[in-house]
C-alpha cells in the first residue's frame, strides 16, 4: 500500500496482451493496482493519465520501443521521478549494464521470469523508492 493507504498503482507497457495477463494476474494477487498498455504510445499515456507508483517496461515493441518510452519519462517533469523496471527477452549481459548503469533503470528482469523474481523486483524498488523520499 502506499502512503494514502490506495493501492499500488503499476503500468505495465508491453506489446504481448498474454504477457499483460500474466504480470496482472502475478502483482493483482499481491494487491497492486495493475494498468496494462499495448505498446510504448498507450504506454506513454498510460503513465501520465495514471500516475502510477512503478512501471514495468518491455525494451522490443513495435511503435516506440522501451529505451525511448524511457526517455519520454526521463524528460518529463511529471513523470521522471516514476521508478521503472525493464521487462524483456534480451538477456545479453551488455543490456543489463547499459539498462543499469548507463540509463539509470531501477531493475531490469529477463524473460522468462518467475512470479517470485517479479514480485522481489517489484517489491524491492518501491521499497528504494519510498527510502528515497
Amino acid at each position: 500500500m502506499s502512503p494514502d493507504n490506495r493501492a499500488t498503482k503499476v503500468v505495465v507497457v508491453e506489446d504481448d496482451p498474454e504477457m499483460i495477463n500474466l504480470v496482472k494476474l502475478i502483482l493483482k494477487k499481491e494487491g497492486f493496482d495493475v494498468t496494462g498498455a499495448m505498446g510504448g504510445r498507450d504506454g506513454l499515456e498510460a503513465i501520465e493519465h495514471d500516475s502510477p507508483d512503478l512501471v514495468l517496461l518491455d525494451l522490443m515493441m513495435p511503435d516506440i520501443d522501451g529505451w525511448e518510452v524511457y526517455q519520454a519519462m526521463k524528460a518529463n517533469d511529471t513523470m521522471k521521478n516514476i521508478p521503472v523496471i525493464i521487462i524483456t527477452a534480451k538477456a545479453q549481459s551488455i543490456d543489463k549494464v547499459l539498462g543499469l548503469h548507463i540509463a539509470k533503470v531501477d531493475d531490469y528482469i529477463t524473460k522468462p521470469f518467475s512470479p517470485g523474481e517479479l514480485v522481489a523486483s517489484v517489491r524491492k524498488v518501491l521499497a528504494d523508492q519510498q527510502e528515497a523520499t
